[in-house]
Parts: structure tokens; sequence; C-alpha cells
């Protein structure tokens, strides 16, 4: 079988890498791809942008690819599963409607408090003197958030009314026209994933991300520093909880609403003091970087799954089995990022870091004059498996540390949650 991997980041270099794993899987074409899916055997660059949907499908066909995964929510947003499913080709994504999921977050709110699902309190606005005058009444700390697609970076978590008053400036002088403005939750982050054919929905093993740009979750708001997998304040009895009260809600309403969704339902959570979730957001993909700690702990040939979601076949799936012990992820970032910062710096030490046993995918890089350069933001995601989280950790910061590139910044810090001693 042939797979088409939609996007060029380090979540779909990691979907790349653990499909090629599966004994079903003969190679695996990427469009666009980077630096490292370029060197994978059996895995193939096409120079395709991810919204040139008629070039898309015209090299499935010429490939005789037989499933099509889209990685970045931009294309989904854009109808690329409408159109290549018009062409009679089986995609792994949801629709342009139930990509609205991620696409705007007031749609996903609406559908939220019609499914019954724990959120926050929010108020949608398009009027930035209305939305000010709301922030004044409610007071702070609170969230200010711009309701379409902003790369994980449109959400400004205020923790003075001052601050929420400038950010809402700040979104509407970006472009946006409509904001959503939420109570602030405190708790923990948990990332869930969960794959799904729009009838069975099942849930990925629990991850939790690094949002913040500083250590000890401090500065702007970034795509994501770090993950670790599995996240242990998602216990097995919260599990059970966010599958009743969260996922399965979702799939009903949007069954109710004549949406066909076989993609991922990435639920962001905050998990409180007394372990009660609620959903910050979701996403209609793979989270990046979750992606890079969740799927090198998966043991079920990754391609089964994809491909029981598109032909609605999830329910007669095994149960999805799972690597013992957790995964660790370290991001490492151009200097400057999430804000200005230079590309084209030259990156050593990869083949050191896999040598100590760690899984290096490539975000952000792109091949030069034969020299591997930085082309993102976010540049590597560093990956290490271990017995437990601790191991984990051990095992990563050695990897990262024998990587350089100029500018190059990575917390020190990743899944410090988790361990109290850290």
């Amino acid at each position: 079988m042939k797979i088409l991997v939609v996007g060029n980041g380090g979540r779909e270099h990691t979907i790349a890498w653990t499909l090629l794993k599966s004994p079903n899987v003969e190679a695996v074409y990427c469009t666009p791809g980077n630096g490292g899916t370029a060197t994978m055997a059996n895995c193939f660059n096409l120079d395709l942008a991810v919204d040139d949907f008629d070039a898309i499908a015209k090299a499935v066909k010429e490939q005789d690819i037989s499933l099509v995964v889209v990685g970045p929510e931009i294309p989904l947003s854009l109808g690329i599963t409408d159109y290549l499913q018009q062409h009679n080709i089986a995609v792994f994504g949801p629709d342009k409607a139930g990509a609205q999921l991620e696409s705007s977050k007031s749609w996903a709110k609406n559908l939220m408090i019609e499914a019954q699902i724990p959120t926050a309190k929010s108020a949608t606005f398009t009027d930035a003197t209305l939305a000010k005058a709301y922030i004044q009444e409610q007071g702070a700390p609170i969230v200010v958030k711009a309701d379409s697609l902003a790369a994980g970076k449109g959400v400004i978590v205020a923790m003075t009314t001052e601050e929420a008053v400038a950010g809402i400036d700040s979104l509407f002088a970006q472009g946006f026209t409509t904001l959503v403005i939420e109570e602030f939750l405190e708790g923990e982050e948990a990332s869930i994933l969960a794959i799904t054919d729009g009838q069975t929905i099942r849930p990925l093993i629990p991850s939790q991300d690094h949002k913040r740009i500083g250590e000890r979750d401090t500065g702007k708001n970034t795509g994501g520093m770090g993950t670790y997998a599995p996240a242990p304040i998602v216990t097995p009895e919260l599990m059970e909880q966010i599958q009743t009260e969260v996922l399965e809600p979702t799939i009903a309403v949007l069954q109710k609403r004549g949406i066909d969704y076989r993609g991922v339902v990435y639920a962001g959570l905050m998990i409180s003091p007394t372990l009660k979730p609620k959903v910050l957001e979701f996403n209609c993909r793979f989270g990046d970087p979750e992606t890079q700690v969740v799927l090198p702990l998966l043991d079920t040939p990754l391609d089964e799954l994809l491909i029981a979601c598109t032909q609605q076949k999830l329910a007669q799936q095994p149960p999805i089995k799972w690597k013992s012990g957790s995964a660790v992820c370290v991001v490492a970032a151009s200097g400057g990022y999430p804000d200005a910062y230079e590309k084209g710096k030259v990156i050593s030490g990869i083949e050191s870091a896999t040598a100590q046993g760690a899984i290096v995918f490539h975000a952000g890089t792109t091949f030069k004059d034969g020299q591997l350069i930085t082309s993102g933001g976010r540049v590597l995601g560093i990956t290490a498996l271990g017995e437990n989280l601790k191991d984990a950790i051990s095992q990563v910061y050695p990897a990262v540390e024998s990587i350089s590139f100029e500018g190059m910044y990575y917390r020190r810090d990743i899944a410090h949650r988790a361990l109290s001693n850290f």
C-alpha cells in the first residue's frame, strides 16, 4: 500500500515514520514534506502546496496511492477532504464542515453547549468596544482568543484587564474579525487525541503539551515547545469520564448536524485540582508536537486504524495496543521564536542524537546545497522513549544537547509538572 501525507511539519514526519513501520505500507509520499521525510527510506517528497488540491489528486492517481492523511488544519478548513472524496480518493481527515471544530472557536463553543460538554463560560465579539466593555465587567484573569485559525498563537491569557484590552487591540490589528473571550480556568492542561469514523470514537493515550516559550510555563504562547505521554494526570477513571462526557457527545452532535466526521478529534482539556475536566478547545487533526510522543508508543499498525476510520469500520477493530513506558519530546526552536527569527542556519549533530537512541522528527528543515538548514520557527522535535517518564527525560536531554544550530533554543523543563522533583 502507498500513502500520501499532506504537510511539512514535525507531525507529518512522525505520521510518515510511523506508517513506514507497518508491514502493510510499501511507500509514503509527503507533500511537500521536509528535510526529515526526504531522508527516510521508502519516503518521497512531492513539491506540491498543501492547498493545491488538483495537483494532489493527480499525484494520488499517478502514484497509485490508496490513502491520503491530512496533517495540518489549513487544508482541512479549505475543504481538501471534500475535493479528494469527489475524486473517489480515501481521506483521513474531516470535511470542511467538520473542520469548523477548529477553524471557528465560536462554532465549536456552540457545539459544546449543544452537547452539554463542560467548558469555560464565554462570549463572542466582532466589535472591539463591546469586547473591552465585557472585559471590564468580567475582570481578570481572562482569556482572549482569535475565532479563526492562528497556528496556536491566537490565544492571550491575560492576568490583568490592561493585558486583555491590549490583546483585543492586537488581535484585531492582526486582521482577526471575531474574538472569543473566555473565563480563566485553573488547573493542568492535557491533550486527548481521538480517532473516529463518524460513528465510533476511540481515544489515544493522553499527552501534555507545553505551550509557553519560557521555562516553568512563562512567556508567550507558541505552537508547542515539548510534550510527554502518557500524562499521569489523566487516570483511567478520568479517561472514561472524558470518553462519556466529551468525546461521545461531540460525535453525537456532529452526526445530528449531518456532518460525516472521519479523522481526529483533539480535545484540549483543563483538568481542575478536583480532577474535573473542561474543554478549552477542539482541533480537527493530530496535535503538534503531541503526535511526536503518542505515535512512537503506538503498537497497533497506524494504517489499519486510519483505513478503518475512512471505511467506517472502527468498531470492528480490536482494542488499540500500546508499548509500555513513556515518551518525551523536546522542541528545538529558532532564536526569536515565536516572534521574528532567522532561517537558513546549518544544523549539525542529528546523527549523534539518533546514535543515543533518540528519534529526531523534523519540523522546520530543508536541504540547500547539500546541507540541512533551518526553515521554520520550530525546527526539530527530539523524542526519547523510556521505561518511565523520569527515564525518558534522562535520555532526551543528552540527545538534545548533541544537536546544534545558530540561535537554537529549547526548554529544559519539559514534563516538569509530572515530576515534583524536576
